[in-house]
């Protein structure tokens, strides 16, 4: 693992921001590619994987972005903390106005539950615009981090970076396979559900070198920009992951995954970072 984080110091920060995300999306094309060796999905595996998805996202929203956000912001008290409470709603609104807007169609749930505009767009495209909605503020949170390490801010660490790179990737392989599956299940080939599941996660290395640019040229947004990107996974994981892991009606299941989720992002950030 020494020998990653080293790897990621010598590089440019945007081109690392680049690469680990990547990473991030090699690894839903990975959980996307088990269409081809599957006919189908165990409910009680895929609500313990959403689960699991979404204990990561929670770890990953105060261990890597909040409380690194409020260590480096100035001030005492309640000043430490404006930063990190204006960055968290404005993330939270911003996915907000995209859930409304944007249409797409929850995994698992009836083609009339859709949300936001109306369009005649293929269930399949909808399917994967709300794993698209995911993965948006996963990719700006590891480039923020990689930006916050160009412009030298205490709390920001190569290891932090990496850490969330390797925790989002390991949630994401369950995501790539959520939209491939349900695609096989409608008549698509095994290559086309594949093709789309791993489209999904395109956004990432995008939204990442966004992130970083943005914090590497205004550099006073950064805990701005971590407590946006921690918002805006908050708002994913409460809308989306968790009722998602509760359709199949294995909610213990589920909540245990959630709980390994979040030891295992809380321990590769303390361990890593």
């Amino acid at each position: 693992m020494n020998e990653i984080i080293d790897y990621f110091e010598s590089l440019d920060p945007v081109m690392g921001a680049f690469l680990a995300t990547l990473f991030t999306w090699g690894v839903t094309a990975l959980g996307a590619s088990l269409v081809f060796f599957f006919k189908g999905m165990n409910r009680k595996v895929f609500d313990a994987m959403l689960g699991f998805a979404g204990g990561v996202m929670v770890a990953a929203s105060f261990w890597s972005l909040l409380a690194p956000g409020i260590e480096m912001s100035p001030g005492e008290g309640f000043v430490k903390v404006i930063p990190a409470a204006i960055g968290f709603g404005l993330g939270a609104l911003f996915l907000f106005g995209l859930d409304k807007f944007l249409p797409h169609l929850h995994v698992n749930f009836k083609e009339e539950e859709k949300e936001g505009v109306r369009s005649p767009w293929h269930k399949s495209v909808l399917l994967t615009l709300a794993i698209t909605l995911h993965n948006i503020p996963e990719g700006l949170a590891v480039g923020v981090l990689f930006g916050g390490v160009a412009a030298g801010f205490d709390g920001a660490t190569i290891g932090g970076a990496v850490a969330l790179a390797i925790g989002i990737g390991l949630q994401n392989f369950p995501e790539g396979f959520a939209v491939a599956m349900p695609l096989r299940r409608l008549g698509f080939s095994r290559l086309k559900s594949f093709n789309y599941g791993q489209l999904s996660a395109i956004v990432e290395p995008v939204a990442a070198v966004v992130g970083a640019y943005a914090v590497m040229t205004f550099q006073p947004i950064l805990p701005y920009a971590l407590a946006f990107a921690a918002g805006a996974m908050i708002f994913v994981v409460v809308e989306e992951v968790v009722p998602e892991s509760q359709q199949g009606k294995n909610t213990d299941i589920a909540t245990m995954g959630f709980i390994g989720g979040f030891i295992l992002m809380m321990t590769l950030d303390v361990g890593l970072g």
